[in-house]
């Protein structure tokens, strides 16, 4: 059936299915840790990769509240009242919400919006349609920041060269952001291996500027550490009513990239991201900002565009190519973090099966998604095309990002009462701050939807009902496929009864449902008529856990002397490498069977839509055409091609 539309069937898919209540404890300590001669080192990595999205920040987020801010003309009080916003976001969301707060979410030690909705649901002991609409809501919201970072911070530094080099034509702006962004999104097959070893470095000296800079000209009016008192930001807030809340929705440009703190938890460890933020990066940020406000202060017509002005005459072109380079490596950051999160959403049953690429060896978590990238990149330069400037940009970006940080709240809320055993009204007053100063910048990005907010919110409610549809077509397809099924236990009594002709050899067969003889099977048994001498029936399953250690891998059954039931367990970061658990089992005392003299059997369907099936007519096609995206699952799962065997069937869904 080559070429037909393939859904997760349960012949050929399994994954997202949860375990059954037998399944193997796959929770142990996290196994995170780190020597102290690798600390440092794990330090400087997060601020080249967590922090390049909220490190690029300066170069517009001062610029654009000011804009928002701008009346008559502005007054002493509105810069250090912007600046205190900021100062304080910076510490009240960065720092104590996500660094010291939330990092304490550890689902072995790794973090992010669907992270934390499964460790929420493993504290409930089941799948709840509240917790698993807000992390599928938080995730499709987070594609729309995969799309508008590249996009504004790329423009923003470009549009920098227009001061830099004396005559540049700002018709070239949009141009070399494309040329700039197609060469970043084609450099993706390569693998982020080499180019990460220069990120740190690159990053840090990136940050050693902007701290720089601003010591240089906190200097210009030293008053502005007034700004430091959170009065100056609540006296703003409350003396400029409507207009207040308008900046606030730019000053919340300057926490953009606060959840990678979460979300990358994985990969370098709570503690060095901590050291990094607490010691380095936000020293340097908070330095830029207060010398942006006060070179503000001190030359009023500076106002128009703060970061670069900051520069000597001498300085401003090394200064926009290292902010060119700057905002390529947020940019990249927040691409393999896309990537990331499709790959667990895929081994959540969230999205069907795509084409993963491995592009490091020995870092499994370097992966590469073709399809996923070239839609981000469509979607990229779309977005330079129809916005045409960072500033306008400004007005699309934020949404995404405060519904994702919202969602966290409001999950880490049902994990402290559940699983840290916290009483009710203690947790409740934890987060309810967190939920207020999420709902605020929410409430002031929502402001901006008509000028351009409208985007990610589309993007998001878009994707939203991508994954709901292919998680209710997914149940329907396993839901028919049940009903029409013969039970395995019936089907191994007839054919005691009427044994078929016996080939040597092993056939695994992969199936959705033990319980239910797989569809493959039974169309071998149909067509060919003939039973292999050792049949193995192997079900694999996700763990709401990132990885699952060895010794918890498998569940082996012996359904009977010809038949063997294996449930394989893998984490929603893992690689479910079939073959490769297989042979360790053989190796570890489990079932005796060559790999290589092993035929693997898996149903491939072809689904097509019905107008009486359980969806509306349109959303099954949309179902169809997802399935028909769906990487082949002898890729999936790894299975040598020479060794598979599809036998195929028609399915309505």
């Amino acid at each position: 059936m080559t070429g037909s539309p393939q859904a997760p069937d349960p012949s050929s898919q399994g994954a997202g299915s949860p375990p059954d209540p037998h399944a193997p404890d796959t929770y142990a300590p996290s196994a995170h840790g780190h020597g102290k001669d690798k600390f440092w080192a794990l330090a400087v990595g997060a601020a080249g990769v967590v922090y390049g999205d909220i490190g690029t920040s300066p170069i517009y987020a001062f610029r654009e509240s000011l804009h928002g801010a701008m009346g008559d003309g502005l007054t002493r009080g509105e810069v250090l009242g912007v600046i205190s916003l900021m100062l304080w976001a910076l510490i009240f969301v960065v720092t104590i919400k996500y660094a010291i707060f939330v990092m304490r979410a550890d689902n072995k030690g790794e973090g992010g919006v669907l992270a934390l909705m499964a460790l929420a649901q493993h504290a409930i002991g089941r799948r709840t349609g509240a917790v698993f609409l807000l992390g599928v809501a938080g995730a499709a919201l987070f594609y729309g920041d995969a799309i508008l970072t590249p996009a504004i911070s790329v423009l923003s530094a470009v549009e920098g060269l227009k001061l830099a080099i004396p005559g540049f034509d700002p018709s070239f702006v949009q141009p070399v952001a494309i040329g700039i962004l197609i060469a970043l999104f084609v450099a993706q097959a390569r693998g982020t291996g080499k180019v990460g070893l220069v990120f740190g470095p690159l990053m840090v000296i990136w940050f050693l500027v902007l701290g720089a800079l601003g010591l240089y000209h906190i200097t210009d009016d030293p008053g502005i550490f007034a700004a430091l008192n959170p009065a100056h930001a609540f006296g703003f807030l409350t003396s400029h009513g409507a207009t207040a809340f308008i900046v606030l929705g730019s000053v919340f440009l300057c926490v953009t990239g606060a959840e990678a703190l979460y979300a990358d938890m994985g990969h370098f460890g709570k503690r060095p991201i901590r050291a990094a933020w607490i010691w380095f990066v936000f020293p340097c940020l908070a330095l830029n900002y207060l010398g942006q406000g006060a070179m503000v202060l001190a030359h009023p017509e500076r106002a128009s565009d703060p970061f670069f002005l900051m520069a000597p005459d001498w300085g401003l072109l090394p200064l926009s190519i290292l902010t060119v380079t700057a905002t390529i490596i947020a940019s990249q950051a927040v691409i393999t973090g896309a990537f990331s999160l499709t790959q667990q959403a895929i081994q959540l049953g969230l999205l069907p099966r795509l084409e993963i690429r491995f592009t490091n060896e020995e870092q499994r978590g370097q992966v590469y998604m073709p399809q996923i990238n070239w839609l981000l990149l469509v979607g990229v330069i779309a977005l330079v095309v129809v916005f045409r400037s960072s500033s306008n940009l400004a007005s699309a970006y934020g949404i995404a990002v405060t519904g994702t940080m919202l969602v966290d709240s409001f999950l880490i809320y049902i994990v402290m009462t559940r699983l840290w055993k916290f009483k009710p009204w203690m947790a409740y007053a934890i987060v309810t701050p967190f939920i207020i100063v999420d709902s605020a910048f929410f409430g002031a990005n929502l402001l901006k939807v008509m000028s351009g907010g409208w985007f990610p919110l589309l993007l998001g409610g878009f994707l939203l009902f991508t994954m709901l549809t292919w998680v209710r077509g997914s149940a329907i397809l396993m839901e028919k496929s049940k009903r029409n099924s013969v039970p395995m236990l019936d089907l191994i009594e007839s054919l005691k009864s009427g044994p078929p002709a016996r080939v040597k050899g092993t056939a695994v067969f992969l199936t959705g449902d033990l319980s239910s003889a797989p569809m493959a099977l039974m169309h071998n048994l149909k067509h060919n008529k003939v039973l292999h001498d050792r049949n193995v029936i192997l079900q694999v399953f996700t763990a709401d856990t990132p990885r699952v250690a060895e010794e918890n891998r498998a569940v082996i059954r012996q359904l009977s002397e010809d038949f063997t039931a294996i449930e394989l367990y893998f984490g929603f970061m893992e690689t479910p490498n079939v073959p490769r658990v297989l042979g360790l089992l053989r190796k570890a005392g489990g079932p005796k069977f060559d790999i290589m003299s092993t035929s693997f059997f898996l149903g491939r369907r072809t689904v097509l839509p019905s107008h009486k099936g359980g969806m509306p007519y349109w959303q099954d096609q949309l179902y169809v055409a997802l399935a028909r995206s769906s990487a082949n699952a002898t890729d999936f799962y790894h299975i040598p091609s020479g060794r598979a065997v599809e036998l195929g069937a028609q399915i309505v869904v």
